[in-house]
């Protein structure tokens, strides 16, 4: 679902470009709104969520799709914990749709997919155990890298109820916005994925803004 925002960008308190492959690890607020911003197009923002009160309480994919009855995340979806609290809410959305069945690119998933040659490259995962490693103040660990959203990317559902890696659907200057629940830790891979065809194999910047 298409929805724009009223917000506007200089009004943000919070704005950072994250580049291509790198990661983004913050506390957004509960009542704080976060805007994912796609700057050239067809970039996957590979994300994490977890309360920043008790890390244990994250993101939840199989709760989320479960309680909003659809597969793809978009303006209304509401983000729900492993322990079946809202987490943040979908409030603006001009991309349509992203992906929380496709999980992210790893060394093992880039040997199995393409070929043993590409196993060294850098992948989501990589990026997100060096943020956890490099920010201890997250009290984060590698157990609790679990379900993500791939912001942007677009995995559609087959007939037969399998995946598939397709071009991506977002441009240049869209975006999805978040309003936290409660105080939630959110740690991005810019996805540095060569390999399929989610970000036109060329990755790009993101930036994040935040409002109070």
């Amino acid at each position: 679902m298409i929805k724009e925002s009223s917000r506007q960008p200089e009004q943000a308190s919070f704005r950072e470009t994250v580049a291509a492959g790198d990661y983004f690890i913050r506390t957004v607020k509960a009542g704080q709104t976060v805007r994912l911003l796609d700057l050239e197009g067809n970039q996957a923002a590979d994300t994490l969520f977890y309360s920043a009160a008790d890390p244990a309480e994250r993101y939840s994919a199989m709760d989320t799709l479960r309680e909003q009855r659809n597969v793809y995340l978009t303006a209304g979806t509401v983000l729900m914990t492993n322990r079946m609290n809202p987490l943040l809410e979908i409030v603006a959305d001009t991309c349509g749709r992203h992906d929380t069945l496709g999980g992210a690119c790893a060394t093992e998933s880039n040997t199995v997919r393409y070929d043993l040659e590409k196993r060294c490259m850098h992948a989501c995962r990589d990026s997100w155990m060096l943020a956890i490693n490099a920010h201890p103040e997250f009290h984060l660990a590698k157990q609790d890298i679990t379900h993500n959203i791939n912001f942007f990317m677009n995995v559609p559902v087959t007939a037969e109820g399998g995946l598939t890696f397709a071009d991506g659907i977002s441009a240049p200057g869209k975006y999805v916005e978040l309003t936290a629940c409660m105080d939630t830790v959110m740690l991005i891979s810019n996805c540095p994925q060569l390999n399929n065809p989610c970000n036109g194999y060329n990755p790009t910047p993101i930036e994040v803004l935040i409002w109070d």
